[in-house]
């Protein structure tokens, strides 16, 4: 019974407060606050076809790898069908494609990883019909980590290819 009380009181008090945070509101009663939630994301309001945000956002530029294995799985095979599709509908861009790695290891089984891993995805990308002038790839093993980190839920994330858009080839792409 003595709960029953508490909890009623308790109820009681918290409609209390709620009915004197809304005092002096207009219309409905409820604060006017602007909708965020479904608000354009600064910078992809206006997102057109083609472009790079258009990219980003549609298809994804990011292909993630097993712990020391530069293999497609399923799921970054849908990836790079979709980034293939893109680039092959949109024949001005190139393609950098950066390997990372953060994986066992010394520094030279890493840039070898991830080399191979951006290697990997070229070849993917050739295979499903973009044409290999537009694309170059580079390893860059532990230089640009996501995140610093030792726990393998962390780690993942660094083990990865970007496909970077690139209007022209830059000055690390091989001859």
């Amino acid at each position: 019974m003595a709960d029953r009380t508490a909890s009623r009181l308790t109820a009681a008090l918290l409609l209390a407060a709620l009915a004197a945070g809304c005092a002096g509101q207009t219309g409905s009663g409820l604060i006017d606050l602007p909708d965020t939630t479904n608000a354009p994301a600064e910078g992809f309001a206006s997102v057109k076809n083609g472009s790079e945000q258009d990219f980003i956002l549609h298809v994804g530029r990011r292909t993630y790898f097993d712990r020391g294995s530069a293999e497609l799985d399923d799921t970054a095979k849908r990836t790079l069908k979709s980034q293939a599709a893109w680039l092959k509908q949109h024949p001005g861009w190139y393609a950098k494609l950066q390997g990372h790695a953060d994986d066992p290891g010394n520094a030279a089984a890493n840039q070898a990883l991830s080399a191979k891993r951006a290697e990997t995805v070229m070849a993917y990308l050739v295979q499903e019909g973009v044409p290999a002038d537009r694309l170059w790839a580079k390893g860059y093993a532990r230089k640009r980590l996501v995140r610093d980190c030792k726990q393998v839920e962390c780690t993942a994330q660094n083990r990865r290819v970007i496909t970077n858009l690139r209007r022209e080839k830059d000055e690390s792409a091989p001859d």
